[in-house]
């Protein structure tokens, strides 16, 4: 029977009684928050914001980062059976008016004065928002009211009747009420609110926690955005289970935090795993002759140990010998600097490089790599300890189904499939078909079972760090510069977009003529750091006002135009943007490579 994320609520707070259901850094060191601390503060919010006058079927945002605030925000919101929306804390403000005037939000909170801000530059373009309420203890300009106040106003009506009623009007939320509207990239360039019901997100939750292994052990650290749906699923099935939440301070105090949090589970994007891996390669290859040997000598071992036990065979007496040395002499040190407890990571957001997840087995830590979009509320498969296998994203969660299309694109149909597109029925009739099936855009194949991706059939760039990037009206902008002529936004799966940039030739040349620049062939003006300076400084004229992981980090110049002779163009002279990835491949590695190159933004 399909439930509701307020029955997930209250079950946990019947079932466990810890100490620590969250954990903040506060005053330079983890504090503790109880289950019964977390529940009165949830209901003093909802009273209060009760008290606002909001009420069921409201829309309410919220903009912040990781912090107990936002679950508490979140709870209240969903338990007087109003949707919430969440929104990017990164976000520029110019990209906040559209989530917040799409979806109606009646009230936004606020992590503090810089996402305030953001909000006052917009109000007079989003009069439907009547409370800002901010988790901050001061108010600036703009600012209704503090979470303490609000906290405060259910304080005062709060009473046994009151608690006893906000509780069964919290259980009378049905399963196909929207919990919340998360907003998407579109290839528009306006984002699509995707409406998840509280059925979609409590099934996704309650099979994650059937297949994957919890105990009242565990301390999960989260620090990827809650506004992404794969974060707050995670958070919710932490939460079920028992699980110790641990908020990160920010995405760059993650390995600190690790070591003070000592964590048992982690959900990540291929970007921190690449960040880790490509550490430790450094840290083996700046070290002396023996430092290396022994790493690569105790990679080799361990990349044996893997082969045999991914193969389902029992290393030998005398490799499981080495592989013990390998990991006293080498793994344990990357096992400590992840606190010295995990049991496994989770990833997610977009591939993982094989040879990085095997490289991590073979270390003695697990990444589980799993599949899955906001539309689908988030998991699709995954791999489970047991059931496990690199290359591929695992199996399909159960009461969740996986077809693969004629085209090879990837369908899947369940309780998890969205209710749709907010206020967008034609998008909704593309994405899902009369018979229930989603299309995902995805292309892929069955491996024993095991789902592996193998392409991607929309344009869509989804970066290592699982931010997904619409290219297409990026480069439109950018191709109304009079300088560039083509622009083509390469990125996906990579660390951050880069751009290949044919220049406006006449234009250029006439630029470069009246600085008495010399120059017999265009080649020559290509590799001019002053002709690089200018076309940057252009292409960033262009890119004012994107989100920071939107903006492209690097430029490439091209002497020639795309054409259709060389395949690059279609007939109606569309970029074929995997033609001009596989031609231009070395060129685009090299804008990878970490030197002293100039970056944009």
């Amino acid at each position: 029977m399909p439930g509701t994320l307020t029955e997930l609520f209250f079950e946990a707070l019947e079932k466990f009684h810890r100490d620590d259901a969250y954990q903040v850094k506060r005053d330079g060191r983890y504090q503790p928050i109880s289950h019964a601390t977390v529940h009165e503060r949830v209901r003093r919010i909802a009273l209060g914001l009760q008290e606002l006058g909001l009420a069921r079927g409201d829309r309410v945002a919220i903009l912040s980062e990781n912090r107990p605030e936002w679950a508490f925000a979140d709870w209240a919101c969903l338990s007087l059976g109003m949707t919430d929306v969440p929104v990017y804390p990164t976000l520029p403000a110019a990209q906040i008016t559209h989530i917040l005037v799409n979806s109606g939000s009646a009230a936004i909170f606020v992590s503090g004065d810089s996402q305030a801000a953001k909000i006052a530059e917009i109000r007079a373009e989003t009069p439907g928002v009547r409370h800002v309420i901010t988790f901050a203890e001061t108010k600036p300009a703009g600012v209704d009211h503090t979470l303490a106040e609000i906290e405060a106003l259910g304080a005062a009506v709060d009473s046994a009747p009151r608690a006893a009623r906000w509780k069964a009007e919290a259980l009378t939320v049905k399963p196909g009420d929207v919990a919340t509207l998360i907003y998407t990239s579109g290839t528009t360039g306006l984002p699509k609110g995707v409406m998840l019901t509280h059925g979609n997100l409590e099934s996704n939750v309650r099979t994650g926690a059937s297949v994957l292994p919890f105990s009242l052990e565990d301390v999960a650290l989260s620090f990827l955005p809650l506004s992404h749906v794969f974060e707050r699923s995670g958070d919710y099935l932490f939460w079920i289970a028992g699980v110790s939440i641990a908020y990160a301070e920010s995405i760059d105090t993650v390995p600190l935090n690790m070591s003070e949090v000592r964590p048992t589970l982690c959900m990540s994007v291929p970007r921190l795993y690449e960040k880790m891996y490509a550490r430790v390669l450094e840290n083996a290859l700046s070290g002396g002759t023996a430092k290396k040997q022994i790493f690569f000598w105790a990679r080799a071992v361990a990349d044996k140990w893997a082969d045999e036990t991914l193969a389902g065979r029992t290393p030998n007496a005398f490799l499981a010998l080495k592989y013990s040395i390998a990991q006293k002499l080498v793994f344990s040190k990357l096992k400590q600097r992840t606190g010295g407890r995990m049991r496994y990571f989770v990833s997610g957001g977009s591939p993982l490089a094989p040879e990085i997840n095997k490289f991590f087995y073979a270390a003695g830590l697990t990444i589980l790599e799993g599949y899955g979009l906001t539309e689908t509320s988030p998991v699709i498969s995954c791999n489970r300890p047991g059931i496990f296998r690199i290359g591929t994203v695992g199996k399909a969660f159960p009461n969740v189904e996986i077809s693969i299309a004629a085209d090879g694109e990837i369908l899947t149909r369940g309780p998890h499939i969205m209710a749709g597109y907010y206020k967008n029925e034609e998008a909704t009739r593309e994405a899902i078909d009369p018979d229930g099936w989603f299309h995902t855009g995805d292309i892929g194949v069955f491996d024993d079972g095991y789902l592996r991706i193998t392409d991607r059939k929309k344009d869509i760039i989804v970066t290592a760090g699982g931010k997904n990037i619409a290219p297409q009206p990026i480069e439109n902008a950018i191709k109304t510069n009079k300088y560039v002529s083509q622009a083509v936004m390469i990125g996906d799966k990579r660390k951050f977009p880069v751009l290949l940039v044919v220049p406006n030739w006449e234009q250029l040349e006439r630029w470069a003529g009246r600085r008495n620049i010399i120059w017999t062939q265009r080649s020559q003006l290509l590799e001019m750091p002053t002709i690089q300076a200018k076309m940057e400084k252009e292409v960033g004229k262009q890119t004012v006002g994107l989100a920071k992981f939107e903006a492209p980090k690097k430029i490439a110049l091209l002497e020639h135009d795309f054409s259709i002779e060389r395949g690059e163009l279609t007939p109606t002279l569309k970029v074929k943007r995997r033609v001009i990835d596989k031609d231009y491949k070395a060129l685009i590695d090299s804008l990878y490579v970490v030197t002293g190159d100039t970056r944009l933004a």
